[in-house]
């Protein structure tokens, strides 16, 4: 009986011995197969803009597609959360926006339990931050932001302003305008930031934010105008947008582009998707890319880009507490 039970477990430890070698083994091998890139949001945002290439440069890089899954829903929440819950493997990763970390607090001022945690993401690294920027149709009547505050200032509630969803970054960052100017617009939400620039083009709405990425089309081709930029000063870019902070408003938001993975992943695959990324940052297709679009790269590894994350965090959940005040007693 002894032998039998001696015997039963050297064959246990056999076995756990073959599959921590195994699981060595596909570490080192990562990745082995098409890696699954969510993007919570449909095509036409930031998120989309700039994740696509460069996930498009990272399966060059690291010899396996880097398949796209745009997945929007609830503000970008459905996406967030399907990686947040996904196998810790390497093999599902996010493209998430700011907006990501506001999202739980907002779920909570509304009575709900929150789709998913912060905790739950491994941040692996930044790819761009830039302020988001009003825009209103070519045609439109207001030819300043401050026609178009003072326009809003007349008619308490009656400008309506599309956005990427309900506390996104589109959302936050015109309250933060509201707060501090003491201003009333009327929020309609969409789905993502591509329904939000096509609800203004087709005069659904008065006006919108959005980054320059996915702006540019629009000025460029004479269908939308620039205001204002939501940032403390001018873009390099687009030189002639003026600043909220050159008229008396000190209020900044930037529309950051980061890279996830589902925290557990094992250290093994963070330092090869890490690896993956840094070289992304430098590979001329790319960064070409992203000139076209008038986004300038901000890479930023996971040390760095972690610390961003949590600070945002920080900020933005004050921001939307406030937003919920406002929610509560209309």
């Amino acid at each position: 009986m002894k032998r039998v039970a001696m015997k039963t477990l050297a064959l246990a430890v056999a076995a756990t011995g073959i599959l921590a070698a195994a699981g060595a083994t596909a570490q080192e091998d990562f990745p082995n197969r098409p890696v699954n890139v969510i993007i919570p949001f449909p095509p036409g945002g930031v998120a989309d803009t700039v994740g696509r290439p460069a996930m498009e440069a990272m399966g060059r890089m690291m010899k396996q597609p880097f398949v796209i899954n745009n997945r929007p829903g609830a503000g970008g929440a459905t996406g967030n959360a399907a990686v947040a819950n996904a196998k810790p493997d390497g093999y599902t990763v996010l493209v998430g926006l700011a907006s990501m970390v506001a999202i739980p607090p907002a779920e909570r001022i509304g009575g709900k339990e929150p789709t998913y945690r912060l905790d739950q993401f491994a941040p692996l690294a930044l790819l761009t931050a830039d302020p988001l920027i009003a825009i209103v149709r070519a045609e439109s009547p207001w030819k300043s932001i401050q026609d178009l505050m003072a326009d809003a200032r007349a008619k308490p509630g009656k400008l309506t302003y599309s956005s990427s969803g309900v506390y996104g970054n589109i959302h936050v960052a015109v309250e933060m305008l509201g707060h501090t100017a003491d201003l009333k617009f009327l929020h309609v939400p969409y789905s993502g930031g591509g329904p939000a620039n096509t609800a203004l083009i087709s005069s659904q709405v008065d006006f919108t934010l959005a980054g320059l990425a996915s702006a540019t089309p629009f000025i460029k081709g004479g269908r939308a105008r620039a205001l204002a930029v939501w940032g403390d000063k001018r873009l390099a870019a687009a030189p002639d947008i003026t600043t909220l902070k050159e008229i008396g408003h000190d209020v900044q938001f930037n529309i950051w582009v980061g890279v996830f993975a589902p925290a557990g992943t094992p250290a093994p695959i963070i330092d090869r998707l890490r690896a993956g990324l840094r070289q992304v940052s430098t590979d001329p297709t790319y960064l070409n890319t992203l000139e076209k679009i008038q986004t300038p790269s901000a890479f930023m590894d996971a040390p760095e880009f972690t610390k961003l994350y949590w600070r945002d965090a920080q900020a933005l959940e004050q921001t939307v507490k406030r937003i919920g005040r406002l929610e509560e007693t209309k």
